[in-house]
């Protein structure tokens, strides 16, 4: 008889706080291979494209069967995955429709075996091996069909949770990205006067004639305003500049693209010279 918390276990399968796929299949197999009559060793393999994605064996030694019929290109788990359903090999020591299957299933002392499928985002094979000819029960396999339905669900589960997991990783970066960009444009329009508009412009200017990135120009923006040399000479709240010849106190600097460059540290490649006309 199946144990009193069989369904926690299976319910916890679907569990996504510290759920990776290969752990959780693996419990699967052993689920299987504990409460499923006459099943003695489970294995369960995740097929996406004709190939396997991932797999999980509540012993080891069974999931070489799955590896003969990949080789041999026939087996009840191949025969499963084309027609789907249930697929049943009742002994093995008779079984004439897989040759290569039923001599390693001999081998290892495998009498019975039988294969039952999911299909939904992927498709996922139960197989159960039993020891005795017959051992499985057909008749009492809603377990089994149950927990192989739990193999697909937790197989989107997973894959949803990932997508919601690298999702909410863009967000964030997203989010960190629009905070240094708002940094760096707070510390232009200070720096050069000019509107917030205009400071995302002439970051993006930067950006496109060095091919950095906005967030990194604007991260070097930040790095230069902070940095040892630019500390005690940081421009004062308001506009006024010292006074030069042909600029006249209190104005703009004559060009506002050099407190640019000094702040990110960008004007390292000056625009190139026209070649000179010879003669």
């Amino acid at each position: 008889m199946p144990s009193s918390d069989l369904a926690y276990r299976a319910a916890a399968l679907l569990s996504l706080t510290a759920a990776t796929e290969e752990k959780s299949l693996s419990q699967l197999t052993e689920l299987t291979a504990s409460q499923v009559p006459g099943c003695v060793a489970a294995n369960v393999a995740v097929w996406r494209d004709g190939e396997i994605a991932a797999r999980a064996s509540s012993h080891a030694e069974t999931s070489r069967l799955v590896d003969v019929q990949l080789a041999s290109g026939r087996g009840p788990v191949i025969e499963a995955m084309g027609g789907g359903g249930r697929v049943v090999c009742q002994d093995t020591l008779t079984e004439e429709r897989w040759p290569e299957f039923a001599t390693a299933a001999l081998r290892l002392g495998v009498r019975s075996y039988v294969v039952l499928t999911y299909r939904g985002q992927a498709l996922v094979t139960l197989s159960l091996a039993g020891i005795r000819p017959r051992s499985i029960d057909l008749d009492e396999l809603q377990l089994a069909e149950l927990l192989v339905a739990y193999g697909g669900a937790l197989v989107g589960a997973v894959a949803d949770y990932g997508v919601s997991r690298r999702l909410a990783d863009q967000m964030r970066d997203a989010a960190s990205s629009r905070a240094t960009v708002d940094q760096a444009k707070g510390i232009l329009m200070h720096a050069l006067g000019c509107s917030a508009d205009e400071a995302l412009e002439r970051m993006r200017q930067v950006s496109q004639r060095t091919n950095l990135r906005a967030t990194e120009v604007a991260q070097r923006v930040i790095d230069a305003h902070a940095g040892p040399a630019d500390r005690g000479r940081r421009p004062s709240a308001g506009p006024a500049t010292r006074a030069k010849p042909g600029n006249p106190a209190g104005s703009r600097p004559a060009d506002p693209d050099v407190a640019l460059a000094r702040l990110a540290r960008l004007a390292e490649s000056p625009t190139p010279k026209r070649p000179g006309r010879k003669g």
